[in-house]
């Protein structure tokens, strides 16, 4: 048996990402040169917008490109953006850049990820890391910020934890909101029942926030550095980021080499 979806008036939709952005239709009208009244009638569903006029509003409410997608469905529009699989062979030659670059960063640990942090591809520095968390975590798709803070992955292993889960718990946080995606949301309140409450008197270790790590037997201190596709026109690449570790201090970089 099928199940209905209920499809929202693109007004309707338009109006929850402006308030959203905490942004007035003044503010959006100002942002993006349409006027206030039109604003308010296409919001009303009193008015139908142009593709253009999606695109540009959704331009200034920072829309990631699946949500593009159903604007312009809503108003009745083909999509614009395509979503495709890591497979596809219209996306390889990118796809064969990005591993090169994560076997470019050896001896250290690079990850490619998606846009809810579950691993696309991973160079064999990665391995060194995952040792001895639960088998049930490494099943694909793994999702690195749950591998980090569950109580059978790396938490166990990571020294600074509130520190590391303050970090994760905020770029989880911060994607959602931006997002509103559920799953980024169900991640974040997973978040939550590993660290309880916030301890916003966690004291910072240095200028960066570091991941103090335990490998076998080795303490090793890396902080992480994020790469995105900024030209991406792909909704499945928009999310896709390369994630890179490099040693925070010389002792790590000495113990890492001679692995």
């Amino acid at each position: 048996m099928s199940v209905a979806v209920e499809v929202l008036p693109v007004g309707t939709l338009l109006r929850t990402w402006r308030e959203r952005r905490r942004f007035s239709q003044q503010e959006l009208s100002n942002r993006s040169r349409v006027s206030t009244r039109h604003l308010s009638r296409v919001e009303t569903g009193k008015a139908h917008p142009t593709p253009e006029m999606l695109m540009r509003l959704s331009d200034n409410l920072d829309v990631p490109l699946r949500d593009r997608n159903r604007l312009l469905l809503a108003a009745g529009y083909a999509p614009r953006y395509q979503d495709r699989a890591w497979d596809d062979a219209s996306i390889a030659v990118v796809m064969d850049g990005l591993r090169r670059l994560l076997d470019a960063h050896l001896p250290y640990p690079a990850l490619l990820l998606d846009d809810h942090w579950d691993i696309v591809d991973a160079n064999a520095a990665v391995d060194q890391l995952l040792t001895g968390c639960a088998p049930e975590l490494l099943e694909p798709p793994i999702n690195v910020v749950r591998v980090c803070l569950h109580p059978d992955g790396l938490a166990r292993r990571i020294g600074n934890l509130a520190e590391w889960g303050s970090h994760l718990r905020q770029q989880v946080g911060h994607r959602a909101e931006r997002t509103h995606d559920q799953r980024h949301h169900e991640l974040a309140t997973e978040i939550a029942g590993y660290l309880g409450e916030p301890d916003v008197s966690t004291p910072l270790s240095g200028p960066v926030v570091t991941l103090e790590i335990d490998v076998d037997g080795d303490p090793l201190r890396f902080f992480s550095t994020s790469a995105t596709l900024s030209t991406a026109s792909d909704a499945a690449l928009e999310g896709l980021h390369l994630e890179t570790f490099l040693p925070a201090d010389h002792e790590t970089r000495r113990r890492f080499d001679q692995r």
